[in-house]
């Protein structure tokens, strides 16, 4: 059979503590008031399948345990670090003092094309995702100081956090495996 379906025993998957203790992918993801608590639980395993250092909750975004978030998470919030900071502006702040490069993933004027960007080896990286409905907050972005947007050809320009989380972490852990 040319393309026979794997069984799950057959993935090779990390136990918790092997993926817990597996090298981090220099990419650290900031939720900016994220109301939705399946949203939050499929940005946990997308940052499990990337080996995303960690994900800050800020705002009114919910933190784990919660079913909801368990349902898309899949147990991957015991296989991602994680921690509650209210304000993002000021989490933000905090990480460019310790050298981290902070980029809000939104459109707006003078941002970088996704496909024009191109991380650093050894920096770390931090992504700010928004509110579903709102974006990030203008206050977190003139933090930041830097936006990245994901083109998009369609007449709704607009994608879920989830799903834009999925493009941008997918886009860096490439880009950083073929330098």
């Amino acid at each position: 059979m040319k393309n026979r379906k794997l069984k799950n025993s057959e993935l090779n998957r990390k136990t918790v503590d092997e993926a817990m203790a597996a090298p981090r992918t220099p990419l650290i993801l900031i939720l900016d008031n994220v109301r939705s608590l399946n949203n939050i639980g499929s940005v946990f395993r997308t940052a499990d399948a990337f080996l995303i250092e960690k994900i800050y909750l800020c705002g009114i975004t919910a933190t784990p345990p919660h079913k909801d978030i368990q349902k898309t998470a899949l147990g991957a919030t015991e296989s991602v670090a994680w921690e509650y900071v209210e304000d993002p502006v000021t989490l933000v702040a905090s990480l460019q003092s310790k050298g981290v490069e902070v980029w809000a993933i939104e459109q707006a004027e003078g941002a970088c094309m996704l496909n024009d960007f191109h991380p650093t080896p050894q920096q770390k990286t931090a992504f700010v995702l928004g509110n579903e409905v709102k974006g990030v907050q203008q206050t977190v972005i003139d933090q930041a100081g830097n936006v990245i947007e994901i083109p998009q050809e369609g007449a709704k320009h607009s994608l879920n956090i989830s799903v834009t989380t999925g493009v941008v972490c997918w886009d860096f852990y490439q880009k950083l495996q073929a330098k």
